[in-house]
């Protein structure tokens, strides 16, 4: 799964370098969920590109999965992508909803983050500056203090988080972090991962507590 990560997260780099000047037309509205399977072009391209608010959305590239196919062409360098990396509960159907696949939408220094994320690296040593990526369909959870750990009985307790609709910034220096606070009860901007090279600010936005109550 790491590898598979590694290759999309190049992909997306340069594809958001590259900006392609062609988009095609899904004939889809970003405020409603089309009908059909949830397999198709239609339902993904919308699935994935409205985890970004509709202004980047609508010229974003979008890919069905990591390693995948490339559904729509984009115009603004910024990529959407399904994130989630336990995979879909139902294959044959695909996902179940928009937050199940955990979609992202980053620029290309968010991708040089992801890769060096998942290669056990320094992101900093890549970044040229800070990146950003949006989830506004928010994640099935995560430790907020360990990276890599996503089953809540492996949490340290208190520390799991489901996050609903957010923004996301990678700093390329982590340090320009320190004295920010960590708790994501507290509704305000909060740190995922202090103290590690992957810490990252976690924009909380409406619905952030849709998932997981806030206490």
């Amino acid at each position: 799964m790491r590898k598979i990560y590694l290759i999309i997260a190049s992909i997306f780099i340069l594809t958001a370098c590259s900006a392609p000047t062609q988009n095609t037309d899904m004939g889809m509205s970003m405020d409603g969920e089309p009908d059909g399977p949830h397999t198709s072009v239609e339902w993904q391209v919308w699935a994935y590109s409205t985890a970004a608010p509709e202004f980047i959305a609508e010229g974003a590239a979008v890919y069905d999965a990591p390693g995948g196919n490339l559904l729509r062409e984009g115009t603004n360098g910024w990529t959407c992508v399904p994130a989630n990396p336990r995979g879909m509960s139902d294959p044959e159907n695909g996902w179940v909803d928009p937050h199940e696949a955990m979609p992202a939408c980053g620029d290309a220094e968010f991708f040089k983050w992801v890769i060096a994320y998942f290669n056990g690296t320094i992101p900093g040593d890549v970044m040229e500056k800070d990146g950003y990526a949006w989830m506004l369909h928010g994640d099935m959870g995560e430790d907020n203090t360990k990276p890599m750990v996503l089953n809540k009985e492996d949490a340290a307790e208190g520390h799991w988080i489901e996050s609903g609709p957010h923004l996301m910034r990678m700093p390329k220096d982590p340090a320009s972090l320190d004295g920010m606070t960590t708790d994501f009860n507290s509704g305000e901007p909060y740190v995922m991962f202090a103290g590690t090279p992957y810490a990252h600010v976690m924009y909380p936005v409406g619905d952030y507590y849709k998932y997981q109550d806030q206490e």
